[in-house]
């Protein structure tokens, strides 16, 4: 049995595959069913026979899955196309994205490739999977030639008796208990005295409350949604999400604790509350990362997603002495542009996104919750020591007094060509009415105004064109709102209701 090339590539979302993997909801019928799942994996071996330059056979694959219900069903077929093309198959169990990539750093695993069941913060009815190589994650590209080679890939039936089991989340907490040991003067209990709490979303993330905080002496009393559940009943694991940061505030709130962390399904994502209950996430998340960094990277580049702050701007240039450079949104964009500067010779050593996507080059580039929360809890730690508080890292961080996103929905079918127009026109009319538009720009236009900017993309995927507007003064972004009406006006295939909502 064959699965058809052209349902495949509908599956493609940018550098993973995602769909509907089970029944259940309204109008949204199963696309990544379990045949899909296991030609997938078929066409992920001839890419990575390619790349590693091995027979198949010879190829070590781990699998690993979060808390969705469907990872059961998805694991298997994964597992059977594995061993039937007789390459060596660990299956890690419940993991985290992250730790799925180190599979392929750690010795004791060393695998040639790596591959994760999840959807990340999407609904409970979706999943997908995330592919790694020793050079990390698959490229945009690569899912492309995984997915036409899929489409050449017979439904595999394997031998289910030959795939090893490996706790590979204990190995991966070893290896971040140990660096928090070692940048706190090597103490078996360093976080002794700290009271932190944990909201894992009932996603995979509950590890970090028992198998770090705990293990390194700390309170985790009052943490919340650490059993995996996945149908994911109290919020969406999305630390982007109003709900999921107003639970972890109040967890952090009831119970007088020093800090919150909460991640999101799969643990690639990470933001915080301090004691006081104000949050750090999107710019803040950015300035606090950076300013824990700044010591040990003195001038170097921050690369962010395109819809940071001004604020953030002049925080990281006045504050910490660093530069700012803005990027196309897209976390795997975001860090390939920060190996690309570090290889031409300029010294980046973060790149994260406003959506709580953070790599570190010090960390193999990989976007990692759990890393970001170490260096979190370390810097914690050290100015809890001091007689500090952690918030003072980002005392002087701005904030606009008001910020705002439409997503405007393109009826069209040439929705990207459309869109190229409308970003063109939106320029050349601002220049006309003397309004400058920031330059460089990697994605969309940015359009500066007296009391603020708006920016103006189309989005990477879908047929809509966000347009993000941040104010420093109050009623401003309703004012750069009706300029940009003015500016698309007899774009008709945009849809203008969502200002009036």
């Amino acid at each position: 049995m064959l699965v058809s090339e052209k349902i495949l590539k509908k599956l493609a979302n940018g550098s993973d595959v995602r769909g509907v993997a089970v029944e259940g909801v309204p109008d949204e019928p199963v696309t990544l069913s379990v045949e899909a799942a296991n030609v997938i994996t078929g066409g992920f071996l001839e890419f990575l026979a390619e790349k590693a330059d091995k027979e198949k056979k010879k190829l070590r694959v781990a699998v690993g899955h979060d808390s969705r219900i469907s990872a059961p069903a998805l694991k298997k077929a994964v597992l059977e196309a594995l061993t039937a093309a007789g390459c060596v198959t660990v299956d890690c169990g419940m993991a985290s994205t992250p730790s799925m990539f180190m599979s392929t750093v750690f010795p004791e695993t060393s695998m040639d490739g790596s591959i994760m069941i999840t959807a990340s913060h999407l609904p409970y009815n979706r999943n997908g999977l995330k592919f790694f190589t020793k050079d990390g994650g698959v490229e945009h590209e690569d899912i492309d030639a995984i997915l036409s080679a899929a489409a050449r890939q017979p439904v595999a039936q394997g031998d289910l008796s030959k795939v090893q089991q490996y706790d590979l989340m204990e190995r991966y907490c070893h290896h971040l208990r140990k660096k928090i040991r070692q940048a706190l003067g090597g103490e078996n209990e360093p976080l002794k005295g700290m009271h932190v709490v944990v909201d894992a979303g009932n996603g995979a993330g509950g590890f970090f409350a028992s198998q770090i905080l705990g293990r390194l002496g700390a309170d985790t009393t009052g943490s919340i949604y650490l059993e995996p559940d996945g149908h994911f009943p109290n919020h969406i694991p999305n630390p982007e999400n109003k709900q999921a940061m107003a639970a972890i505030r109040e967890a952090v709130l009831k119970s007088k604790a020093d800090l919150g962390l909460i991640f999101d399904t799969d643990v690639d994502r990470m933001s915080a509350v301090l004691k006081n209950g104000k949050e750090i996430s999107r710019n803040a998340l950015i300035a606090m990362m950076a300013a824990i960094l700044a010591p040990d990277y003195p001038g170097s580049t921050i690369v962010t997603d395109s819809v940071t702050s001004d604020e953030l701007t002049t925080f990281l240039k006045e504050e910490l002495g660093l530069k700012h450079h803005r990027y196309m949104r897209g976390y795997k964009n975001v860090i390939d542009e920060c190996v690309r500067l570090n290889h031409s010779g300029i010294v980046s050593p973060l790149a994260i996104e406003t959506s709580g996507h953070g790599a570190l080059s010090e960390n193999y580039y990989l976007d990692d919750g759990a890393y970001l929360a170490v260096k979190l809890l370390i810097a914690a730690a050290k100015a809890k020591a001091k007689g500090k508080k952690l918030e003072g890292l980002v005392a002087t961080l701005g904030e606009p007094v008001e910020a705002v996103e439409y997503r405007m929905k393109i009826a069209r079918e040439d929705f990207k060509e459309y869109g190229q127009n409308v970003l063109q026109a939106f320029e050349n009319r601002a220049a006309e009415k003397g309004i400058k538009a920031a330059k460089p720009s990697f994605e969309g236009v940015r359009l500066v105004f007296p009391q603020g900017w708006a920016l103006l993309r189309l989005s990477l995927h879908d047929p809509q064109m966000p347009l993000n507007i941040e104010s420093r003064k109050a009623g401003g972004a309703k004012e750069i709102a009706g300029q940009v009406q003015e500016l698309l006006a007899g774009f008709d295939a945009l849809d203008f209701s969502v200002f009036n909502k």
